[in-house]
């Protein structure tokens, strides 16, 4: 890698929203007391949107410098000088992290001024506000960070936004609930991450090149080659662990289970988590350390099964959900399998594609749904929906739009990203995983024109307070929702597959992806895999016109009705419940244990040997009060008394004294006499 280009700029793009959060945050309730919602909006929009300004800057800057120096490096200040290890906060943008940038501050943008729409009713706009900047500010660090320990500043950063934001109204427990259950399995899987960050630094510290910096971590993974902990590779190690912290941020089998429940938050909170930040995290950190992971095989073929079970997972459950939210929700969740799964062949730059495409449909139909729960006067409820396409054009068209390009449909950007992926697994020779995605491009059209008839076809199934007053929603929210589905169209045309023209996404990325040499594969095996996943798409297509298009569903539609399958899938297989049961109840269980323990065992020993020393101490009382006293004092009382008969001797009368001495002289002339005469 050649030398960065020094830059002073790139720090703002993070900061401009921090700063945006700090005021809000300290002085956003007097501002709106004062001078209104306004000020509070324009506070938290105009930093995002210089944020985006100076990312489009970078971007020019990158476009300027030849392909293979496309580095650029803001160095803010040493952060931990301690000897040879040292982290700076340095913010580094190359043409990976150039598209993030983007994607965070652009959509994200979008998505703030949407939430001037849509929660201009809440009276604490000013601590929303704050918090959706505080978490831009957050996931940009996470991208531009240059070293590990700085991603992962971002990392918990966007992990403790969420907890905020999933939980805003915290009145109802419902959504603190949620709120939590984000923020500790988040924390599992955050655990991982930290051990393999540790791991990877303690291994490349004993080969004498410690460090924590992303080009040198690149640089140096030649040197994890052969090294074993635990009879397992470093490599594999490490990456596991990272790919646990992966599997936590970006929602994949077995930590998937918070991001259902994190609808229980504002709609315009949940497309900037489903979208564009948060949940693409794990896909971002695997792409940055892609030759890491490409030297650990084992775990990307981990990676791989674990994406296409989880994509295929969450779009069965999916088909079956009612709440307009959550089947965008699962579909979050599929999508982002299909993500894994293209890490997983080392098709990085397929994934990244996917990300990219995935943030504008996917942006637009939360969105768009949001604009749908607004007219609706709250409800999510599809079965209670229906025909708004003459009552919300605007919203209607667009959300057409998404759905069209998130089913697959051929030249819009969900067909070419996700014909990438699906062409790179067929190429890496992994016919089941292949085939599991292309069921799931089925499902996928499936669940969601399943949606789109529930909502906006035949009849209004709302009661009639609701039918009177549906309405289109504020062009400040419907502006954004034509951007993006005009995203959801052209973004796509950058990654062109080879036989359709020039792919300029694999140029780009080329110096920070680099693609091996596969085996040469002619265009009609390409052509023959691409319409398999046009056929998989346009029969879910079929299916659903079937069953919610010719067929109106019922306002009061049961589950219960519809056979032991379609009630455990309605369910979510009942994980939730199989999670509660065993990881929290067990912990409950473990606690209660050690309750009881302290209460008879601990308490027992502490109360018995309190005890214990009561009756010791009363038979030293008595000891000491029968035995020591009476000894003492009867030493007492005999000196006493010998003190007293000789104290008589000194009685101060002189002829007294001259009579002993008289007397003492007598007695001692007698012995004397008597016995040495």
């Amino acid at each position: 890698m050649d030398h960065p280009v020094q830059t002073d700029f790139l720090r703002w793009i993070v900061l401009f929203p921090l700063l945006g959060a700090a005021v809000n945050g300290l002085l956003g309730a007097r501002i709106q007391e004062q001078w209104g919602k306004r000020a509070v909006a324009f506070i938290a929009c105009a930093p995002v949107t210089l944020s985006f300004l100076f990312s489009l800057w970078a971007f020019g800057r990158l476009l300027g410098l030849p392909a293979k120096e496309r580095f650029l490096i803001d160095a803010f200040y040493t952060w931990i000088p301690m000897g040879s290890f040292s982290v700076d906060v340095a913010f580094w943008v190359d043409p990976l992290s150039a598209i993030m940038i983007l994607v965070v501050s652009g959509i994200g943008g979008l998505i703030h001024f949407y939430s001037i729409g849509y929660m201009h009713e809440d009276r604490s706009l000013w601590r929303y506000f704050a918090y959706l900047n505080l978490f831009t500010f957050s996931m940009l660090l996470l991208v531009t960070g240059d070293n590990l320990l700085l991603m992962f500043v971002g990392w918990e950063g966007v992990g403790l936004c969420s907890w905020a934001l999933i939980g805003f109204w915290y009145n109802d427990h419902t959504n603190t609930r949620a709120g939590n259950k984000a923020f500790i399995v988040n924390r599992i899987g955050d655990f991982g991450f930290v051990l393999g960050i540790f791991l990877l630094y303690w291994t490349l510290a004993g080969q004498g090149q410690g460090t924590l910096a992303f080009r040198e971590i690149q640089e140096h993974v030649g040197l994890l080659a052969g090294m074993q902990l635990w009879g397992i590779g470093v490599a594999t190690l490490v990456t596991f662990l990272l790919f646990i912290g992966a599997t936590g941020k970006s929602a994949q089998i077995p930590l998937y289970v918070w991001l259902p429940d994190a609808m229980q938050g504002p709609t315009p909170v949940s497309a900037l988590i489903h979208a564009a930040t948060m949940v693409t995290a794990g896909v971002y950190m695997i792409a940055r350390l892609n030759e890491l992971f490409s030297a650990a095989p084992a775990t990307l073929g981990l990676i791989a099964v674990i994406g296409a079970a989880t994509a295929l997972f969450a779009a069965t459950i999916a088909v079956t959900q009612n709440d307009i939210k959550r089947v965008l929700a699962y579909s979050t969740i599929s999508q982002l399998g299909y993500m894994f799964l293209a890490m997983g062949v080392g098709a990085y730059t397929a994934g990244v594609f996917h990300l990219l495409t995935h943030a504008f449909f996917k942006a637009c139909l939360f969105l768009g749904s949001g604009s749908i729960i607004h007219a609706m006067q709250g409800e999510q409820d599809m079965r209670r929906m229906g025909g708004l396409r003459t009552a919300m054009p605007a919203t209607f068209w667009t959300f057409t739009i998404g759905v069209l390009a998130i089913a697959g449909t051929p030249f819009l950007a969900g067909f070419f990203s996700k014909d990438a992926i699906l062409w790179q697994a067929w190429a890496s020779h992994n016919e089941v995983l292949w085939g599991v995605a292309v069921f799931v491009a089925g499902l996928t059209a499936f669940y969601m024109f399943r949606q789109f008839f529930m909502v906006f076809f035949g009849e209004c199934r709302a009661d009639h307070h609701v039918r009177d007053h549906l309405h289109e929603s504020p062009k400040i929210m419907t502006y954004p929702l034509w951007i993006l589905a005009a995203g959801s169209v052209v973004v796509g045309y950058i990654g062109l597959p080879p036989f359709m023209g020039a792919n300029l996404l694999d140029g780009w990325l080329d110096p920070v992806i680099h693609l091996p040499h596969g085996e040469h594969h002619s265009v009609a095996e390409e052509v023959g895999v691409m319409s398999v996943s046009i056929a998989a798409a346009a029969g879910g297509v079929a299916i659903a016109y079937f069953l919610y298009f010719l067929r109106t569903p019922s306002r009061d539609d049961s589950p219960e009705a519809k056979g032991v399958a379609y009630r455990v899938l309605y369910n979510k297989y009942y994980v939730d419940e199989v999670y509660q049961f065993v990881f929290v109840g067990g912990t409950l269980l473990l606690a209660r244990i050690g309750a009881a323990f302290d209460r008879y065992i601990i308490d027992t020993i502490v109360d018995g040997s309190a005890k214990l020393t009561t009756i010791i101490s009363w038979f030293n009382g008595l000891f000491d009060n029968y035995v020591v006293d009476m000894l003492v004092n009867a030493v007492a009382n005999v000196t006493f008394a010998v003190g007293n008969n000789f104290r008589r001797v000194q009685t101060g009368n002189i002829n007294s004294y001259l009579y002993v001495v008289v007397g003492a002289v007598v007695v001692a002339l007698i012995v004397k006499l008597r016995y040495w005469s």
